[in-house]
């Protein structure tokens, strides 16, 4: 059995079972990655795929748990890999970081300028990408971590790590009839007008739905929706509906005729968080970066939250 084998067979299943795909993204040959999974299976003793002539249309039940053994394994030989950086060269390398766009945009430019002039040698990606999106993109080794803004549903191969608490405001145009009010804003006006807000707003567990839920309201009409928090605005002020989102991502400068409304009283904080795999090696300018962060999220935390069980407090 060789790594190779099991590299090709855990593209051919990244790739949805399309070998064309897998071949391209290794760069070799259709028929070479064909050959060694099928010495693979022949060594095994068993499928991994379930084939359609020459088509492999489905994992078998025993090639599921190859699979995922092999994924473990290919993960650890990238760890190894990173030990033996990490003692060579401390200060250089990649560090890949998956998250939202309100994060990339808002959240971390202060950290990469700060990170970028301590570590000059390091190339840093950002990737952005939708909250649903940001723990497949750690379990399948796309990013090092993500940084997100609203909790999904727990993987046991992840740790997520809080870091601050967040909460949200309306905006609206200048002129708005909502800046006339004399009260603070209660659900019920923002109820009354069309809503421009984040795609995962309403889902089952947000923030925003529960509180609509627990003052027994109608949710608003939803007539657009977005991850991005710049669409949001840009749609405000075209006039489409008043916006729903982070309070962070407002700048009076830069969104000059827009005007914001504080709804955090309206609703529970929410908390950016890290998304780290239980079995990350992670190089020391990755901590330095999650430290710029949060200071709340020193190494010796880090590895506390890798390593052994975490109770979460929620105390920030």
């Amino acid at each position: 059995m060789k790594l190779q084998q099991l590299r090709y067979a855990v593209e051919v299943y990244r790739q949805n079972l399309n070998v064309s795909d897998a071949a391209d993204v290794l760069f070799t040959s259709q028929p070479g990655i064909s050959k060694q999974i099928r010495l693979l299976e022949e060594e095994l003793g068993v499928p991994l795929f379930v084939r359609h002539g020459k088509r492999m249309v489905a994992v078998t039940a025993p090639g599921k748990v190859v699979l995922e053994t092999a994924q473990r394994i290919l993960r650890e030989v990238q760890n190894i890999k990173k030990i033996g950086t990490e003692f060579a060269d401390q200060d250089s390398g990649s560090l890949t970081i998956a998250t939202t766009h309100t994060q990339a945009r808002y959240g971390l430019p202060r950290v990469v300028s700060a990170f970028v002039a301590r570590y000059p040698q390091v190339q840093l990606s950002i990737l952005p990408a939708s909250p649903s999106a940001l723990d497949k993109m750690v379990l399948e080794g796309e990013a090092d971590f993500a940084i997100g803004t609203e909790l999904v549903q727990e993987h046991e191969a992840l740790r997520k790590l809080s870091c601050y608490a967040w909460n949200r405001s309306v905006v609206v145009p200048e002129g708005h009839a909502l800046l006339d009010l004399a009260r603070p804003l209660q659900l019920a006006d923002i109820a009354a007008w069309p809503l421009v807000t984040y795609e995962f707003a309403f889902q089952k567990e947000a923030r925003i739905a529960r509180a609509f839920a627990q003052a027994q309201l109608e949710p608003p009409k939803v007539v657009l929706a977005s991850a991005d928090t710049d669409i949001i605005k840009t749609y405000v002020r075209l006039g489409l509906g008043i916006g729903l989102m982070a309070s962070m991502a407002y700048d009076a400068q830069a969104d000059e005729g827009l005007r914001l409304i504080s709804a955090e009283h309206l609703f529970e904080p929410s908390f950016s968080h890290i998304v780290l795999r239980q079995d990350a090696y992670l190089r020391g300018y990755a901590y330095a970066f999650l430290q710029l962060f949060s200071e709340r999220l020193t190494r010796e935390y880090i590895e506390a939250a890798l390593y052994a069980p975490l109770a979460e407090d929620f105390s920030i």
